[in-house]
C-alpha cells in the first residue's frame, strides 16, 4: 500500500502552517519502514485542488491540518476518518480548510479519493505573519505526532527515531529558507 502523509497550511501564518510543519518534522525525525507499505511526505501548502492527481496516485491518505470544532479548546487534536467526520467539526476555519474539504469531496464524486484519515488541531493564531507556533499548538502537535505514530504502527510500519533532537519549531523556523546557497548565484 502506498501511503501519503500530506501537510496542509500556510507556513507564513503561525499556527495555520502546523500541518506542513508537522509533516516535515515527522519526515526529518523518523524512519518509517514496512515490508508491505511505503510512505511519502508531501507539503501540500494551500494547493488543494492541484493536489488531486498526487492524492489519487496513493492507496491511503493521512492529512495534517488545522480544523475548527464546536466547543473546542485551542490545541485540541482530532483524529477521524473522512467518511465519518465528527458532528463537532465545522470546517469553518481558514479558506484552505474549506478548499481541502471541497477537494476531498470532489475526489469522492469521481471515485478516486483513497481512504483518508485527518489529524487536525484547533489553531490559535492564523492571521499574523510569523513562523512561530503558539504554545498551545506546540503542545498539541505532540499529540498529533503520537497519534500519527500509533496509527502507522497499526498499519504495520516500524518506526525508528533518526534525529531525536529536532523540534517542530526548528522545522518551522527553517521552512522558508532556500535549499540553495544564494552566494553561488
Amino acid at each position: 500500500m502506498k501511503v501519503l502523509a500530506l501537510g496542509i497550511g500556510n507556513v507564513m501564518f503561525s499556527d495555520e502552517g502546523v500541518g506542513v510543519h508537522l509533516c516535515r518534522y515527522l519526515e526529518k525525525k523518523y524512519n518509517f519502514t514496512s515490508s508491505k507499505h511505503t510512505i511519502n511526505f508531501i507539503d501540500g501548502g494551500t494547493l488543494a485542488q492541484q493536489l488531486i492527481p498526487i492524492i489519487a496516485s496513493y492507496d491511503y491518505l493521512i492529512v495534517f491540518d488545522c480544523v475548527d470544532a464546536n466547543d473546542a479548546e485551542i490545541g485540541d487534536v482530532y483524529f477521524f476518518d473522512f467518511n465519518d467526520v465528527p458532528d463537532s467539526i465545522s470546517w469553518h476555519g481558514s479558506a484552505h480548510e474549506v478548499e481541502m474539504l471541497q477537494t476531498l469531496t470532489m475526489m469522492d464524486l469521481y471515485g478516486d479519493r483513497p481512504p483518508t484519515k485527518i489529524i487536525g488541531i484547533i489553531p490559535e493564531v492564523v492571521d499574523i505573519t510569523t513562523l512561530k507556533l503558539t504554545k498551545a499548538v506546540l503542545e498539541g502537535s505532540k499529540v498529533m505526532e503520537d497519534t500519527f505514530i500509533k496509527h502507522l504502527k497499526s498499519l504495520g510500519f516500524e518506526v525508528e527515531i533518526k534525529e531525536p533532537s529536532v523540534t517542530i519549531q526548528e522545522v518551522a523556523d527553517n521552512s522558508c529558507q532556500s535549499e540553495y546557497d544564494d552566494s553561488s548565484f
